[in-house]
């Protein structure tokens, strides 16, 4: 090993001829990944070799199974250290790179004249700053332009290169060939009167709930109600929280939460202006109302309205915490700036992972084709999300909006065009709750609307998003459970779908015609956007209940819904998944797990009995 000072003098010397070719390594480069871009990306020209982008390298980590078996066993409720969640310490030890791969990494930057701009506290990722030229000579590629068929463009690749000898220590460098969109998971806002009952939509026979719940604007008490949350007195003590995330420049707007509030849960209303904001990497945040170029130009901030909307609702007085994330078009970059790389989940995960502490549940509503995304890159995202479970939080995932893949969307992006079912990834990835959606009361069944024509204005087709993952195999907990759903369904689908792999939504709730506020007017909106924030603020009220007897809250959820929560939750039994073609019926819900509706909507009584917290 070099000395420091030697290494020092190499990095000055390199600096002053930054990458003057060839580049000097230590082993031939060869291709560490290829990947396709999706359909919806066309290529266009060369990028600007000026422009300056963030390069995030994700280090090998030193010990990442050792990490997955302690998140096991915290959140297994057989296991003797269930609920013992690791500290931000302990976890940082276990995924912390060894020494020969952050050596071996420094210094292959630093030959090239590269200085990291900075790193994660367990030193598994490195960031640095350089131009697209540079970047395009470290890593023997080329960058081009790619717009998406929503206008939106970026700069990638479809393969990069390494050292040999470096391909085992560095597990993703992006961006280079993800094609992230990160789209909100929501069918669309309509305005009231635009809301038609679904056409199998009977009267509840229940009498409370025919009174609170009308299928055209589902109201907060209509949730209390269907799953019994009402009548709980939350303590919200300190440790209770929940907490959702913002991309692509949403913002929860106070004012129309106020609105809501006033309407819906007028003792609720104080939590329109009490909830905390944060910004990582530039995302946007405001106190005020929406501006007239926000409402009418840009027409922001549905999704994160409805989020903020349907967590108050039903988990007050339990502290809301708004995470917004930047990486939002439009965005102008200067020489001096990198260019908003657009891959939000990391960004947040990384930031969430250096703070203290953070909320006991976290919702996110996005999500996009799993294929869209290199492989390399989704693991490694989704290794960060195992290491918030394992310090004791649940996450939430939607579970997509597309049934098993959108009309006229199903193709792979393997340069052949292979027509099959997609999955959809951050839900695909095993460390994080899916959850999908359903519409009705009695009986609920899995949501759906059909695509139609509303006064000239095309509605796309809406389904719950369903499935199974091509990168992630089936985890332990599903060993039950899938294999007998795949099993009944004799052969149906075969090819279109990865059998072996991890199956979603693992729950669900309702997901269709939410009444919310937004731009100071009410309307109504669906998606598995609207379900997992529900969803998230019932999680809480769990969480509220093992808090106040001492008790820690769940933290990863699937262990313990897989193996006994699963009674806590009403079975769904009616419906598809829709998607693919215009008549084609995907997965059908059955008894028992489905990939269309999970275990089921939620029975909060049950849960809380179920998780030690007994409900009185």
């Amino acid at each position: 090993m070099r000395s420091f000072a030697s290494l020092l003098l190499s990095a000055a010397f390199a600096a002053s001829a930054v990458l003057a070719n060839p580049i000097r390594a230590r082993s031939p480069y060869s291709v560490k990944e290829t990947h396709f871009a999706p359909r919806e990306w066309k290529k266009l020209d060369r990028a600007d070799g000026e422009s300056v982008i963030q390069l995030q390298i994700g280090l090998k980590q030193g010990n990442f199974d050792e990490l997955e078996r302690h998140l096991y066993e915290v959140s297994d409720p057989s296991h003797a250290r269930y609920g013992k969640h690791l500290t931000a310490e302990e976890v940082n030890d276990c995924v912390k790179p060894k020494e020969e791969t952050t050596n071996q990494v420094l210094e292959w930057l630093r030959e090239n004249g590269v200085e990291p701009a900075g790193t994660t506290s367990a030193q598994d990722w490195i960031i640095v700053h350089l131009p697209i030229k540079d970047v395009e000579r470290l890593l023997d590629t080329e960058y081009h332009n790619y717009r998406h068929d929503d206008g939106h463009m970026v700069a990638r690749t479809t393969h990069w290169s390494l050292p040999r000898h470096l391909h085992r220590h560095i597990d993703t460098i992006q961006p280079t060939n993800s094609f992230f969109r990160a789209a909100a998971q929501k069918a669309d806002w309509v305005v009231t009167d635009e809301a038609e009952e679904p056409a199998s939509y009977q009267t509840p026979s229940d009498p409370a709930v025919a009174k609170v719940c009308n299928v055209t604007s589902v109201t907060p008490e209509c949730f209390a109600t269907l799953y019994k949350t009402k009548g709980y007195k939350a303590k919200g003590g300190p440790k209770s929280s929940v907490g959702f995330t913002n991309y692509l420049g949403e913002i929860p707007i106070r004012p129309d939460t106020k609105l809501f509030l006033q309407k819906y849960r007028p003792e609720a209303v104080s939590s329109a202006y009490s909830f905390k904001q944060y910004s990582i990497d530039g995302g946007p945040v405001q106190d005020g109302p929406l501006t007239y170029n926000q409402s009418t130009v840009e027409g922001i901030s549905n999704e994160a309205n409805l989020d903020v909307q349907a967590i108050s609702g039903i988990s007050w007085p339990i502290k809301i915490t708004s995470y917004s994330t930047g990486g939002s078009p439009p965005f102008i970059p200067d020489l001096s700036t990198p260019t908003n790389t657009n891959e939000p989940y990391l960004a947040w995960v990384n930031w969430l992972l250096e703070q203290k502490s953070f909320p006991k549940v976290i919702s996110t509503s996005y999500g996009e084709p799993e294929q869209s995304i290199p492989p390399s890159y989704a693991k490694r995202v989704c290794a960060q999300f195992a290491q918030v479970g394992v310090r004791g939080t649940s996450l939430l995932f939607s579970s997509g909006d597309r049934g098993v893949g959108g009309t006229g969307k199903c193709f792979s992006n393997d340069g052949k065009n292979t027509f099959k079912f997609l999955g959809d990834f951050p839900v695909s990835c095993p460390y994080v709750t899916g959850v999908g959606a359903t519409m009705n009361f009695e009986p609920e069944e899995s949501a759906y609307r059909a695509a139609r024509n509303v006064s000239g204005v095309f509605r796309d087709l809406y389904s719950s998003g369903s499935g199974f993952s091509d990168y992630f195999p089936r985890p332990k907990y599903q060993n039950k459970v899938v294999p007998a759903y795949v099993k009944s369904l004799k052969g149906q689908y075969d090819g279109l779908y990865n059998k072996a792999g991890r199956g979603y939504p693992d729950i669900s709730a309702q997901g269709l015609y939410f009444a919310y506020f937004w731009n100071g007017t009410e309307g109504v909106i669906s998606g598995t956007s609207a379900s997992t924030p529900l969803t998230s603020g019932i999680i809480a009220l769990v969480n509220d209940a093992l808090i106040a007897k001492g008790k820690p809250a769940l933290g990863f959820l699937n262990p313990w819904i897989y193996s006994k929560g699963y009674k806590g939750f009403t079975d769904i039994t009616k419906g598809f998944a829709y998607g693919c073609t215009a008549d084609n019926k995907g997965f059908p819900v059955q008894e028992g797990w489905d990939p269309v509706t999970g275990f089921g909507t939620p029975i909060f009584p049950e849960l809380v009995k179920l998780a030690g917290g007994h409900h009185h």
